[in-house]
């Protein structure tokens, strides 16, 4: 597997992305503005992630992703772990990252990789999203907010 930066040319991963974060709108705004790198294997897109300078020194993974066939394998681990290294080069002093309240596996994930929960921005879900989401058999209704020194 290879990760590495999307190239302006080339067309963003919109169903991975949309695999994290289900608004086409709110995806359209951040990717503008972010810079998206792509995990490859044997010339396919499994997976990608979303870097977003947020407030000086301060960036954030606004999306990652690993496609469903490609799940459970470790890759969201080394998705999150260059971005990380990549931010830690760029000059960056902090790492965010934001999950569902309900996201079980995403938080375990990150805390594994040295987040730490920092907050919780109550409503998030309701108040950008039209449409209730649910996920684990949960409403998802708070942004958790997970943080790294780098």
């Amino acid at each position: 597997m290879h990760i590495r930066k999307l190239t302006p040319e080339e067309q963003h991963p919109i169903a991975l992305l949309l695999l994290a974060d289900p608004s086409l709108k709110l995806i359209e705004e951040y990717i503008a503005r972010g810079e998206c790198f792509v995990a490859e294997e044997e010339g396919s897109i499994i997976g990608e992630y979303v870097l977003l300078p947020t407030r000086p020194d301060t960036i954030e993974i606004v999306n990652i992703a690993v496609a469903e066939h490609s799940q459970g394998k470790g890759i969201g681990r080394e998705l999150v772990n260059d971005a990380i290294r990549r931010s830690r080069e760029w000059g960056y002093k902090t790492i965010e990252i934001g999950t569902a309240n309900s996201s079980v596996g995403q938080l375990l994930l990150y805390q594994k990789c040295g987040f730490r929960i920092v907050g919780v921005d109550k409503d998030f879900f309701i108040r950008h999203y039209e449409e209730k989401i649910y996920e684990n058999g949960i409403q998802v209704i708070d942004m958790v907010r997970l943080s790294q020194d780098l």
